[in-house]
């Protein structure tokens, strides 16, 4: 990379670090793409109001379904009103829900415990309070499940509830005090009910029951260990719990503190052993697995938060899912193609963190194999009659997200322009030979993606061109309006490609026909109808790419206005279902798991780039701040956060009535970046003053570009 001196950063010059070929720019070079609205015309406040409502009832253990619904409530012909479900703190997941009848009130606290000897067992305390006169109550426990269970003969106080086949205990009910009468067990439709013993309650005194349910290869369970204990150690457990590794620290004040905290204690908790080695799961239920692409944006969080170690052991496990064609083959099957480009771009983003481009080099014939099997993709698409090789793209295959089957479709080509470039920009240093066709097959596809999307973009009713990610030859084009994808299916894969791939410049048709349709879709302050669920419904944590691509594009308050909409699409537990109906829809289902990692993982990143954001070889820093963040008058600090620059600390504090100070530093590394920009304005009143320790000028659209080669410099806000 060139060196840049001070009298040429003074001048304004650029240091040409890129392929020019690859046709990258930093986004705020290019302007924004749609006007943004004022933020005062969008919420700013976080209060879960279109959190995901119950989970469905039915059984088939289904992508929008569980397998097995256990449900504790009371007998009588009222029933349960729910009140408030929450957390002890993000950072502590013991679940108190609080339900209420007329005359008494349930409160259950969920825990999982991992006691010496027991191994993981979920338990649930249920306690029962009168409301006002002392009542007799019958604690019901509902099964409702695909599978049989049957309950053990009862010749202690316990009951015992076994799976059928297993002579284990599933689930155990121990009554924390003596009480009277009769246990009954019957088939209801659907499940199974458990009715337990009598108790009295008083609105000083809870009838108090522990379930305890031994989780897969649990040992024997304690049924003589008081609620109290187990809370005790969980808590005592959860307070030595570092939600950070140890090269890294932040402080983010506020409910996205909060979030930041769960965020990292979900994606620790859903990691499971394989092989001996850590692995990141989406999901703990149906997306219990590895998927190409959720475990891009996954490892790039984990090493976020520190967790390098873990986040290498994620990357090797993706990779052992190449098989002899080159292809990489995981959970999201066969035809998406695009797994395939992801690994190479997961790759290379890991290697530029760790600023350690031995893992490249090892997997370099790899690397190779996997971009012989996407020219071959194409080769073997061009020798058809689709549409694809006529344009000389991928062959069709499936797009995801809201779009199934083998299609006519870009989300596979757009990918693996994303991985291709990233390849290539690697290996204009390392020099690999495994890797030279990147950049080649770089410009073909490109040349081929560009001549497609000019003649398949489509004009919308609304003012503005879109390119879909069907083509218009695609039978599903075809269906009728209520049954074919909507313009906004499967658009996740150029947002992805738009930012973090950098394929784009803002200024490109393509990208602001994107963002139009982003804006033209959103609903409950996300863009809505974006996956599987077509009418009146929101894909989640979609909304956090599409808030990635606005950050980027320099749109911060509708980058803003999105993130605090996904956050508000979180439960009160600070965790997302995948896709949910819009809050007053008269239709809708749900769909995916809950909760979701990727979604947790995509709150982490956005945070992340909110303070520190890469931008092709530019560092664009607290950018994502808006007044509302500000007005808690309380520091934002990132320390050790790793970059292609290296790793880069930077602590923004409040300085005086309405001013900021923030302190930068930068560790040496061989990658210096182009250009290092801040804000001329904060808020209100805090406006740029001055920069010790660093030449600074000024820059188009209210920025300051900083001597990208001081690595430690403080500015002031007044």
């Amino acid at each position: 990379m060139k060196t840049i001196d001070r009298r040429t950063f003074l001048a304004g010059s650029a240091a040409a670090g890129l392929i020019a070929s690859l046709e990258s720019s930093p986004a705020h070079a290019a302007g924004t793409a749609v006007a943004a609205r004022p933020e005062e015309s969008f919420n700013t406040v976080v209060d879960f109001r279109y959190a995901p409502h119950d989970f469905p009832r039915d059984l088939s253990a289904a992508i929008n379904q569980f397998g097995t619904i256990v449900e504790f409530t009371l007998g009588g012909l009222e029933q349960d009103v729910w009140l408030e479900q929450k957390l002890e703190a993000p950072g502590l997941p013991i679940v108190h829900t609080r339900l209420e009848r007329p005359t008494a009130t349930i409160e259950l606290t969920a825990f999982a415990s991992n006691r010496a000897g027991e191994g993981r067992v979920d338990n649930v305390v249920m306690e029962i309070r009168a409301r006002a006169e002392d009542v007799t109550a019958a604690p019901l426990v509902r099964i409702r499940s695909a599978k049989g269970y049957r309950l053990q003969p009862k010749e202690v106080l316990e009951t015992t509830i076994l799976r059928e086949g297993d002579e284990k205990p599933w689930l155990v009910c121990i009554p924390q005090e003596n009480q009277a009468g009769e246990i009954f067990w019957k088939p209801e439709e659907g499940g199974y009910q458990l009715s337990l013993e009598l108790h009295v309650a008083t609105s000083n005194h809870a009838a108090r029951y522990l379930f305890r349910m031994p989780q897969a290869g649990a040992g024997e369970i304690d049924t003589k260990v008081a609620p109290e204990v187990l809370l005790t150690e969980v808590r005592n457990w959860w307070a030595g719990w570092k939600e950070f590794g140890k090269e890294v620290r932040w402080e983010v004040p506020g409910v996205p503190g909060e979030f930041l905290t769960a965020c990292a204690r979900n994606i620790q908790q859903a990691r499971e052993v394989e092989d001996g080695r850590l692995v990141f799961k989406v999901g703990p239920t149906v997306y219990r697995g590895l998927w190409i692409v959720d475990g891009n944006f996954l490892l790039e969080a984990a090493r976020y938060l520190g967790y390098d170690e873990a986040a290498d052991e994620g990357l090797r496990a993706e990779w052992k899912q190449q098989v002899a064609s080159g292809q990489v083959i995981a959970a999201g099957g066969k035809e998406h193609w695009k797994d395939t480009a992801i690994a190479i771009f997961t790759l290379v983003r890991a290697c530029e963190l760790k600023q350690d481009w031995v893992l490249l080099r090892q997997l370099a014939p790899n690397v190779g194999q996997a971009i012989d099997f996407l020219i071959g993709l194409r080769d073997a698409a061009r020798h058809g009659d689709s549409p694809n090789g006529r344009y000389g793209l991928l062959a069709p295959g499936f797009p995801d997200g809201g779009v199934g089957g083998i299609c006519y479709e870009f989300t596979n080509t757009l990918w693996t322009l994303a991985g291709l470039k990233a390849a290539a920009l690697a290996n204009e240093k390392l020099k690999l030979p495994e890797l030279v066709r990147a950049a080649g097959f770089y410009r073909e596809l490109r040349h081929a993606f560009d001549a497609a999307a000019k003649e398949q973009m489509v004009d919308d009713p609304r003012g503005f061109r879109y390119l879909p990610m069907l083509m218009r030859e695609d039978p599903a084009m075809r269906l009728s309006e209520w049954t074919r994808p909507r313009p906004q299916s499967s658009q996740w894969a150029l947002s992805q490609t738009i930012v973090p791939g950098l394929v784009f410049r803002t200024d490109d048709p393509v990208v602001r026909g994107h963002i139009a349709l982003m804006q033209a879709c959103t609903r409950e302050d996300i863009p809505a109808e974006t996956g599987w669920l077509h009418h009146q419904a929101v894909w989640n944590y979609n909304a956090a790419f599409v808030a990635e691509v606005y950050l980027w594009a320099g749109m911060r308050e509708w980058a803003h206005r999105t993130f605090t909409g996904y956050l508000n699409h979180a439960s009160p537990l600070y965790a997302w279902r995948e896709e949910q109906p819009l809050l007053h829809a008269l239709m809708g289902d749900s769909w995916g798991d809950m909760p979701h990692n990727w979604a947790s993982a995509e709150c982490v990143r956005y945070l992340r780039h909110m303070l520190v954001l890469e931008d092709g070889q530019s560092l664009r820093l607290l950018d994502g701040l808006m007044p509302a963040d500000l007005k808690h008058r309380k520091p934002f600090v990132l320390e050790g956060t790793p970059t292609r620059f290296g790793r880069v600390s930077l602590s923004a504090e409040p300085c005086g009535q309405r001013g900021w100070k923030l302190h930068f530093t930068r560790q040496q590394s061989e990658c210096v970046p182009e250009s290092v920009a801040i804000r001329a304005k904060l808020d209100e009143g805090a406006v740029l003053a001055r920069v010790a320790g660093a030449e600074k000028r000024r820059l188009p659209g209210g920025r300051f570009a900083i001597d990208p080669a001081a690595r430690e410099w403080t500015a002031w806000w007044e």
